[in-house]
């Protein structure tokens, strides 16, 4: 009988998704590996440097090892990197009872509130938010499908999908071809809730329905899925979760965007960032640290521009 599992995977010193073509290999990663498996995959949610998930299934190990087993094989040619990305064992949390379970959908899935991206759990298209009762709240609009000829290019070699599982034009495969739309739905109930739910703020109430369930899983809280993660700090998270969104902070996708597309092809001749010496990346980080705003009117600190650069 499947259980339910949180899972995340994070790379402490570098950036796991350094371009939204990354985020869609990542994302297609997780499908194939909920679908080898036999799993059913309810919520998900991919910052730059990690991803969460909560699923259903028998074998979470073996969820989270094809995962990071198939985006690396994408991921380290690309760049040209060797050896073993991101953590070896990530994090599984069994859930257990609706109020767990609750919680734990409502944080997978406001992972851009949290993480500063967008200041809605809306904004961020790398999660499952816009997933939930599309119909009923104005979501759904005509997409435009990648041709099947094409599909090959965005998943693993040998791998085989069923057609049913339809792809976008960025080679990213349907959200709601893949989540268990209908299971999550149930357990929100309504649209409205749904709603209430999204922007509703971890709080004293929650904690209190998750003490009252005879559960054996801890108390879901941001603090215990996100403790461990790069750059972990609760109290920014905390503001984040209020829609505090700083517009004038780079995200990690614009950042590597940058040294990617324009530092690296002025300075180095294109080389990618882990065939630079640690005397190059640090030019980089002088460089950039000096003129980003001055240039982008764009801030950044120093911890996010060392992992974009993969300085230690």
């Amino acid at each position: 009988m499947r259980k339910t599992y949180h899972i995340s995977l994070s790379s402490p010193d570098e950036v796991l998704f350094r371009s939204e073509a990354d985020l869609v290999r990542g994302f297609n990663s997780l499908a194939l590996a909920t679908l080898e498996t036999d799993s059913r995959l309810l919520a998900d949610g991919f910052p730059s440097t990690h991803f969460h998930g909560l699923l259903q299934t028998d074998a979470p190990e073996e969820v989270l090892y094809r995962a990071r087993y198939s985006y690396a094989r994408s991921f380290n040619p690309k760049y040209k990197r060797r050896g073993r990305l991101a953590e070896k064992y990530g994090f599984i949390l069994e859930v257990e009872g609706y109020h767990h379970t609750l919680a734990a959908l409502n944080y997978v899935n406001r992972q851009g509130l949290h993480h500063g991206i967008s200041s809605t759990p809306f904004g961020y298209r790398y999660c499952s938010a816009n997933a939930y009762f599309s119909r009923q709240l104005g979501k759904r609009s005509p997409i435009s499908l990648l041709p099947d000829d094409q599909r090959y290019k965005y998943i693993p070699r040998g791998v085989h999908i069923p057609v049913s599982f339809r792809m976008d034009a960025s080679g990213m495969l349907l959200r709601e071809d893949i989540l268990d739309v209908a299971q999550v739905e149930a357990i929100y109930v309504t649209p409205r809730n749904f709603l209430y739910q999204m922007n509703r703020i971890g709080d004293e109430t929650s904690l209190r329905d998750q003490q009252a369930e005879k559960s054996s899983s801890p108390l879901i809280t941001l603090d215990l899925l996100e403790k461990g993660m790069p750059d972990f700090d609760l109290t920014q998270l905390l503001k984040n979760e209020n829609g505090k969104h700083d517009p004038n902070r780079i995200s990690d996708l614009e950042l590597c965007q940058l040294i990617d597309e324009r530092c690296l092809p002025k300075y180095f001749r294109g080389a990618t960032i882990y065939e630079t010496t640690v005397s190059q990346r640090s030019f980089l980080f002088d460089l950039i640290s000096r003129n980003l705003w001055k240039t982008l009117k764009k801030k950044t600190t120093e911890a996010q521009l060392k992992r974009c650069l993969c300085l230690k």
